[in-house]
């Protein structure tokens, strides 16, 4: 990892400073778009995500040239992205197909597995600047049946910034066979959670570094106790629906809305359809979402600037606590307990990838980068899925690090760890 650049700390405040003056994060919008990047009508109501006029030069056709390379280059079934400035839409496109013969359209609902996670954590936020929640609590007023006594020993702080020190059941000997061997399963928080609650801790809470999924099985449990709502109203009350994500929303089936951005992937050793393979593994009922490109741009303008934060908690989700954690040890290597410096570290359920603030799913053949540069107001969001000899890998991101390069060279986006 490189050391912090001034430029980085001046970007990140930036916005800070916007935030604590009452101004917005975004310029206004027209017709195209909203403040933060949503497709509305003149009449400022929701109106279907739509491919932008084909740019003829500029960047926006920069972005395009990125895309078609990249597509070709990493043997990508489609490509699908949005990039907005100032909130306002610089270009939004499809390449390639959904399913054979079926086009790729921006209207097309993908899974943003982990970007849920970002609202997870806005969510939190939200309720510690409303008084309903301290993030030093500890997790066990709300979650009384952990075991050992991980519930007095963990707060919702170490839930957001996954500093428990709780194995990562993903990646515990078995899962990935399980996974694998029945895709269409439906997995329980109750199953989840026990995988890693009955292995040992890899450090005490709070000293250490370590992604684990079951940090945020456990934060969806406990917002949901914390406010008596169900998961997937609450993200809607606090996050989705106040930044007017229209067609981001959880389903607690396999389901996804039409239309359907269909995934491939060959993790079985035959390349196959996985669009509709069981994703209850990923993270906390009722955060098990879907979205569509457009809303994933709206969602790194409006995640990424702390739109619905104080500044206070905007620093918070930023920097938990977790910038000088990571230290490898006999129970925890270096490739688990990962450094976390001023550059690239976890914040409260997202990456702050030196300037940017970002997220970026993989899973089940799909891939998607949601990525947010504050002091520039840019917005960079990436759907792709493969072809059967695709390589495999962060593709979203890949692209979105190739278009942050084009866009603003003085703020790369680096690879987290």
């Amino acid at each position: 990892m490189r050391p912090t650049r001034p430029s980085s700390l001046l970007c990140l405040a930036s916005v800070t400073a916007l935030i604590a003056l009452g101004a917005p994060a975004t310029a206004a919008g027209g017709g195209a778009t909203d403040a933060g990047g949503g497709a509305t009508d003149a009449g400022g109501n929701h109106r279907p995500c739509v491919s932008s006029p084909l740019p003829e030069s500029g960047p926006a056709r920069d972005v395009l040239r990125i895309a078609e390379q990249a597509r070709t280059e990493l043997d990508l079934k489609s490509v699908i992205l949005r990039v907005t400035v100032d909130g306002r839409e610089l270009v939004t496109t499809a390449l390639g197909e959904s399913m054979t013969g079926v086009p790729a359209e921006p209207a097309m609902h993908f899974r943003n597995g982990n970007i849920a996670i970002s609202y997870l954590g806005t969510a939190l936020l939200r309720l510690v600047d409303e008084g309903r929640a301290g993030l030093d609590d500890p997790i066990g007023r709300r979650l009384p049946d952990l075991p050992h006594d991980y519930g007095d020993r963990m707060t919702l702080r170490m839930l957001g910034a996954s500093t428990t020190g709780l194995v990562d059941y993903v990646t515990s000997p078995g899962f990935g066979e399980s996974v694998y061997a029945d895709p269409f399963r439906q997995w329980t928080p109750e199953e989840l959670v026990g995988i890693s609650t009955r292995q040992d801790l890899r450090y005490e809470p709070g000293t250490n570094w370590s992604y684990s999924h079951a940090n945020f099985v456990l934060l969806g449990a406990a917002l949901e106790k914390i406010t008596g709502t169900r998961l997937d109203v609450l993200l809607r009350q606090l996050v989705t629906g106040p930044l007017g994500l229209h067609e981001t929303g959880n389903s607690f089936t396999p389901d996804i809305p039409t239309p359907v951005l269909h995934a491939f992937t060959a993790e079985r050793g035959t390349y196959e359809e996985s669009t509709f393979w069981n994703p209850s593994w990923t993270t906390a009922p009722g955060a098990v979402e879907t979205t569509d490109i457009c809303d994933l741009a709206r969602s790194a303008v409006g995640i990424g600037s702390g739109e619905l934060l104080s500044p206070s908690s905007y620093q918070q989700f930023l920097n938990p606590g977790t910038v000088g954690l990571g230290t490898p040890t006999g129970k925890c290597p270096a490739t688990v307990c990962i450094a976390q410096t001023e550059a690239t570290h976890y914040g409260t359920g997202v990456l702050v990838l030196n300037d940017w603030i970002s997220q970026h799913p993989l899973f089940f053949g799909y891939s998607a980068s949601q990525d947010y540069l504050p002091c520039e107001h840019l917005a960079i969001a990436v759907s792709t899925t493969n072809s059967p000899t695709a390589p495999g890998g962060h593709s979203a991101h890949t692209i979105a690090q190739r278009i942050a390069a084009a866009l603003a060279p003085d703020h790369p986006i680096p690879d987290f760890g």
